[in-house]
């Protein structure tokens, strides 16, 4: 199981964003001093867990590591970055078999990649 962090500035406006595009649900905590959103995780599952960070050492950006989210719909998750101030940085693309991926930029200004199934 592995771990990311991704910086935002406005917690409750991250939050709220994530949220919204992904349908996440999100455990607040303060973590050696810093504020946290914590994704959902199971120990049972493959993948990575994570957490919204804001605090002196977070700097969101759109030039740093990408972090995808796979999501069951990629035109949805685009219209809901939009309406929840994002942006599309990257349109659907096909990438054969492996389904399609996007690129968003997120409500704190970092660069966020999206991946779907084939059709």
């Amino acid at each position: 199981m592995g771990y990311f962090e991704i910086p935002v500035v406005d917690l409750d406006r991250a939050i709220g964003f994530y949220t919204a595009v992904f349908g996440l649900r999100f455990e607040r905590q303060t973590i050696d001093g810093y504020d946290m959103a914590l994704f959902p995780r199971s120990d049972d599952a493959p993948g990575a867990s994570g957490a919204l960070a804001r605090g002196d050492v977070y700097i969101p950006s759109k030039t740093g590591a990408i972090v995808y989210f796979t999501v069951d719909d990629i035109d949805a998750a685009l219209k809901g970055a939009e309406a929840e101030g994002g942006s599309v940085l990257y349109p659907k693309t096909a990438i054969g078999m492996a389904g399609f991926v996007a690129e968003i930029e997120d409500s704190e200004g970092n660069r966020i990649a999206l991946h779907s199934e084939p059709d």
